[in-house]
């Protein structure tokens, strides 16, 4: 049985290392937040009281955290990479910047552990249901290794390369789309609301003709909603499409597109919707526009 030290028990962290419980995994929280720690022990963690602790003899670090820094955080500030097993394995599961992630694996791979770059899409719904997809870049012996724990958790998993940094431009990739879909389907609904279109019926007429996607049915019904819950706040999108313009510098890549639905995340972000769900970026477009 694996002992898996997991840290960041957030909105997707907490089921995520829940779900490893259920499938008897030997688990151990690493948060801030005493109460997901509390939650985490409640399904059946081992309690501890400190990362380097949750690490110590961990044959598996999963970090599913904010971004990159936060994972050398709780890897080299907080010690749990030298509490680690020798030869045990880090897992990046968060959307960070490939460079960072490359130059994460960098002191991992020399402190003697493995390293393992797989980001996830699926949201809070796919790591609720343990449901994710995995975009899993390492070595195949690694890859075949850590396949059992992400058969806990995910449901589509992809071995997409054997470098760090790749996996993370395969979730930078997505991301990319998923922000300029959810852009668009905002500009699409204002130019319909400009002219009195009643978008419900819009939503019905697009919702089954070719210029449907999973992101109309999924954010259209919320965009119609003055305050929705939310399942995906504004500013994931202002650090998910960051990364992406980050990304394209870096590899001399136009992204003009993504660029521009960018300034609309972080337009509305800046006027303080920042936690709202990602789909109210068509406030800004309402703003734009003069339209409600």
């Amino acid at each position: 049985m694996k002992t898996i030290a997991f840290a960041g028990l957030g909105a997707m962290g907490l089921p995520m290392a829940k779900n490893l419980i259920t499938c008897g995994f030997r688990v151990r929280g690493i948060d801030l937040n005493p109460k997901a720690l509390e939650a985490l022990v409640t399904a059946g963690a081992e309690p501890v009281t400190s990362a380097a602790e949750a690490a110590s003899g961990a044959d598996v670090l999963m970090l599913m955290v904010v971004n990159a820094t936060q994972a050398e955080q709780v890897l080299f500030t907080a010690d749990a990479l030298a509490a680690m097993n020798d030869g045990g394995t880090v897992c990046l599961m968060a959307t960070c910047p490939p460079g960072g992630v490359e130059r994460i694996a960098e002191q991992v791979t020399a402190s003697g552990r493995r390293f393992v770059d797989a980001p996830v899409s699926g949201g809070v719904a796919g790591a609720t249901a343990a449901s994710l997809t995995i975009m899993a870049a390492c070595d195949t012996d690694t890859y075949a290794d850590l396949l059992p724990v992400f058969e806990a958790i995910g449901q589509r998993i992809f071995h997409v390369g054997d470098k760090p940094g790749q996996g993370a431009v395969v979730k930078t990739v997505n991301q990319l789309l998923c922000g300029v879909h959810i852009a668009v389907v905002a500009e699409a609904f204002a130019l319909a609301a400009k002219v009195g279109v009643d978008l419900e019926v819009l939503l019905e007429i697009m919702g089954g003709s070719s210029a449907s996607s999973w992101m109309l049915k999924d954010r259209g019904p919320r965009m119609l909603e003055a305050d929705p819950e939310v399942t995906s706040a504004v500013d994931i999108f202002v650090k998910d499409l960051g990364i992406v313009l980050d990304t394209g510098r870096e590899t001399q890549t136009a992204l003009p597109l993504a660029a521009v639905a960018h300034q609309l995340f972080l337009s509305t972000s800046g006027r303080g919707d920042g936690r709202a769900d990602d789909s109210q970026v068509i406030r800004s477009y309402h703003l734009l526009n003069g339209t409600d």
